[in-house]
């Protein structure tokens, strides 16, 4: 029985010797094996299956996969006294396990070389350059002014790209990496995150942009208010036209009927001339002549001779 009782403690040790003696290594990590906190062999980067010395040796993992930095925005000058707010972000890997696990020991540690030697590499080229380096790539011109200030005769210089943000991020990370390098860290890309103005250069600038937006926006109304005289000045104009052609065609109609009437009245007077006579004088007799009408007249005037004939008076 006691017997037993001494092969189960042997296994249960021995399965703890085995197990405290095997590691596994996945794909995205990379191991430091250390006794009594020195380095034994070389770093060991291949994923599988692994023994070490139990109780005596330790295993250190670090990642093998791209590790982000993300900058604190800063305020920073430019060549031009243009101050700004500077946003940068990185990406990084563990090059050397050995360096980085001798100097820095962990990714924490790693983060704050970052912030210090990418932060002052930024702040560097920043500074040894005018604003349109950090903003602009090329000199191709833009298309912000299209039916702008350019109609208008005012486009501003922008200045001229020599560099570009591109070199500009190209030349951060040159100048951080070599510094990087001797902690094991491998910079694989740095990025401009955004860039923007201080607060007081932001309020003059957008005072300038509201100012230059009410410019534009006068000039498209003055060209709508002489646009709308135009309009105007030809709807008048045609009114005229028009109107005048229709009192020349009324008055042509008018003529016409006019000629008409005397062509009538004089062929009609031509066949019975007495009898127009008559009918005209009773015409006038009606217009001239009403209940309330009072008329003096002598009575040889030619006026009444019709009245005269119906009367038997001469």
């Amino acid at each position: 029985m006691k017997a037993k009782g001494i092969i189960i403690v042997i296994v249960v040790v021995a399965l703890l010797v085995i197990a405290g003696g095997v590691y596994t290594i996945d794909e995205t990590e990379q191991v430091v094996v250390t006794q009594f906190g020195k380095v034994v062999g070389e770093p060991k980067k291949a994923s599988g299956l692994y023994f070490k010395i139990p109780f005596i040796q330790n295993v250190n993992f670090f990642p093998k996969n791209l590790l982000e930095w993300d900058g604190d925005p800063g305020q920073i000058p430019t060549l031009d006294k243009t101050f700004i707010w500077v946003d940068t972000f990185a990406r990084w890997k563990i090059g050397d396990p050995l360096k980085f696990f001798r100097t820095v020991n962990n990714v924490t540690g790693a983060l704050s070389r970052l912030d210090d030697i990418i932060d002052a590499a930024v702040r560097n080229l920043i500074t040894s350059y005018p604003l349109i380096e950090t903003v602009r790539t090329t000199n191709k011109e833009l298309d912000t002014f299209e039916h702008g200030i350019e109609d208008m005769g005012e486009k501003r210089d922008l200045g001229n790209v020599e560099l570009g943000r591109k070199k500009i991020t190209k030349a951060i990370m040159d100048q951080a990496q070599p510094k990087l390098a001797g902690f094991g860290i491998e910079v694989v890309d740095i990025e401009i995150k955004r860039v923007n103005y201080v607060e007081q250069v932001q309020q003059s600038v957008f005072a300038r942009m509201i100012a230059e937006r009410k410019q534009i926006a006068e000039k498209f109304r003055s060209e709508g208010k002489g646009e709308a005289r135009k309009i105007e000045g030809d709807k008048e104009r045609d009114l005229k036209r028009i109107t005048s052609q229709a009192y020349k065609k009324a008055q042509e109609i008018m003529g016409k009927a006019d000629a008409k009437a005397t062509k009538i009245y004089a062929d009609a007077y031509g066949l019975g001339p007495e009898f127009y006579s008559f009918t005209k004088t009773l015409e006038i007799y009606g217009e001239s002549l009403g209940k309330e009408s009072s008329l003096v007249l002598s009575t040889d005037t030619e006026f009444f001779k019709y009245l005269k004939g119906r009367t038997g008076k001469e």
